[in-house]
């Protein structure tokens, strides 16, 4: 059987789909993953890929591409030419399948199956329904095990990445704490001024600190770092980044890819969770987490990408105070 996992989004909501990705896996000969370019290197890096088809759709993103820009014909031919007998189409809760389908079939894929509040007509062979509040990646599992690809018996589901490199070329050696600050969303970070204090204080407490960032984000981990932890802004790609996670002790981040990265690792999370989307839906999945943030404030549930009160109390009420217990509590628990 060769085999379609459509999951068009960002980074962390495709490491969210890797354990039904690893179900299909399980009973198809060929799996291809049909990805948005934010969401491509996650894909390289899950265990069940054989081939990632890169495809930025019109309706995803905050900044997509025209229709006329997206060279659907193109995707269409590239499908057809795949010859896929079955496709999984995998969304948020808050997303619809029903355009991925449509171009699907055109296409000609033999079955296709997504989760859709939506009537889907003819376009999909198993409508699902997710259960409420399930989190992303049982989900996606529901969704799969709806079209008949249930993970192996001896697959836990949890997140996984394919080994990652060893990077103590980087961190050095000892044992570290790494400090993720930025987000893809304002309102998912905890401010700079904040991040920094965590880390100073991580550092009075004895932890060897990292701060973590990507390329677009070297002075914000130069002003997080301060002279107390080693900057690694603008260092890592995904892969590298995947292997300073695996190596760190806890990780501190905010809802972004790099805390899902984390989990995929196997690193306990101190999640500093801003309740625009809700936890129980996001949280870094299947390690130790614990979450700081007010999942009450008035901002819950509004997908805000730019903090809609003043002060952002949400998050910057958490004190570095809170971020070292948690931390401390987590190394605890681990040992």
């Amino acid at each position: 059987m060769r085999s379609l996992v459509v999951r068009l989004d960002s980074f962390g909501d495709v490491l969210l789909a890797g354990p039904a990705v690893r179900a299909v896996a399980a009973q198809s000969e060929h799996v291809t993953m049909v990805c948005g370019p934010r969401g491509e290197d996650a894909a390289r890096m899950l265990p069940g890929v054989d081939e990632v088809l890169v495809w930025e759709a019109p309706w995803e993103g905050f900044n997509p591409p025209s229709v006329e820009d997206a060279d659907v014909e193109g995707l269409i031919r590239r499908v057809r030419e795949g010859a896929y007998d079955t496709a999984l189409i995998l969304t948020s809760f808050h997303q619809s399948p029903l355009p991925a389908a449509l171009l699907l079939r055109m296409a000609h894929v033999g079955r296709i199956g997504a989760d859709s509040r939506d009537h889907p007509g003819r376009l999909l062979d198993v409508r699902h329904r997710r259960l409420p509040d399930r989190h992303e990646a049982e989900a996606a599992l529901d969704t799969a095990a709806a079209l008949g690809f249930v993970p192996e018996p001896r697959d836990d589901g949890r997140l996984r990445v394919l080994p990652p490199p060893d990077t103590v070329g980087l961190t050095g050696n000892g044992p570290y704490v790494v400090v993720h600050p930025g987000a893809s969303a304002p309102a998912r970070a905890w401010s700079p001024y904040r991040c920094a204090e965590a880390v100073a204080a991580l550092a009075d407490a004895g932890h060897r600190v990292i701060v973590t960032g990507g390329p677009d984000e070297v002075a914000l981990t130069r002003e997080v770092s301060g002279e107390v932890a080693r900057d690694l802004g603008g260092q890592t790609d995904s892969r590298s980044l995947a292997g300073v996670l695996r190596s760190a002790d806890v990780v501190v981040s905010g809802n972004t890819g790099p805390a899902h990265l984390a989990a995929a690792v196997g690193t306990p999370v101190v999640s500093l969770f801003a309740p625009v989307v809700p936890a129980e839906r996001w949280a870094p999945y299947g390690v130790p987490t614990i979450l700081l943030g007010d999942q009450q404030a008035p901002c819950a549930g509004t997908r805000a990408r730019h903090c809609p009160q003043p002060g952002h109390p949400c998050l910057d009420d958490v004190t570095a105070t809170d971020v070292v217990l948690a931390v401390q509590k987590l190394l605890k628990e681990s040992t």
